[in-house]
């Protein structure tokens, strides 16, 4: 019986014979093909437990399957239906910010009210930005919105570990991007407490439009913690554009506006 997502990807692996393989040698190739065809049979279940795009959607450490996490194993698209799986740690931590919450007013001449309806994470980095958090970190008031929503990606070539991997048209979201005079800056935002995330969610962003300009690319992650109703913001850049785990944290800060 299919009762969760390991049960799934257990029985994707045995079926596929993904147990067997070396991945010390080489990552494994799967298409959403392969995968439908397996989890079609397993009869009436939520399509979190069927759907290619929900069962490879793990976009923290803690959301892998069983199987991945006894393997060391992590998921990456690298073109539209097709993924391979690859041994090692594709996530980045987002580590506690230690400082203290800088107490922040507003740059704006009157008040937000349609910012207070609704509590998703656009709202709350539509207020940061339009408040000019986002300037203030990164020290660019000539920031504009100029990127939001899904794109894809260009043809790129990157290293995971020892391992070369070619991605291309795989579909990408920026949460919002800004562009100043000399540098672009791009945005994953949570509205959630999270202490990690894959770092495709900011690598792919960063490749594509590192081909798309001459200007900096900077990348951002930012989330709105509801206990604190603090605006936290962590800054990474990659050492090595074409090495996947290079990534590193550059700076982080938390903001407090009035209410």
């Amino acid at each position: 019986m299919i009762r969760s997502r390991s049960d799934s990807w257990a029985e994707i692996f045995k079926q596929l014979s993904i147990d067997k393989h070396n991945f010390d040698e080489s990552p494994f190739e799967i298409s959403a093909t392969q995968i439908k065809g397996i989890t079609s049979h397993f009869g009436a279940v939520h399509n979190t437990l069927t759907e290619p795009r929900c069962l490879c959607k793990q976009d923290r450490r803690e959301e892998r399957p069983e199987v991945f996490k006894e393997k060391g194993l992590f998921i990456l698209p690298i073109k539209n239906g097709f993924y391979k799986i690859l041994k090692g740690d594709g996530y980045v931590d987002i580590p506690p910010i230690e400082s203290e919450p800088i107490e922040y007013e507003s740059k704006l001449n009157f008040t937000l009210d349609t910012s207070k309806i609704g509590d998703s994470e656009m709202q709350y980095l539509d207020k940061a930005y339009a408040s000019s958090i986002i300037r203030t970190f990164m020290n660019d008031p000539s920031l504009v919105l100029t990127i939001r929503g899904r794109k894809y990606t260009p043809s790129i070539d990157f290293r995971v570990g020892s391992q070369s991997i070619h991605a291309e048209s795989v579909q990408t979201e920026v949460d919002a991007g800004y562009e100043g005079e000399n540098e672009v800056v791009l945005i994953e935002a949570k509205n959630s407490n999270a202490n990690n995330t894959i770092i495709r969610q900011l690598y792919y962003p960063y490749r594509q439009w590192q081909a798309a300009t001459n200007k900096k690319v900077k990348t951002l992650f930012f989330e709105h913690d509801k206990n604190t109703d603090y605006y936290n913001i962590w800054e990474f850049t990659f050492e090595d554009p074409d090495d996947y785990t290079s990534i590193k944290l550059v700076k982080s800060a938390r903001f407090k506006m009035p209410q």
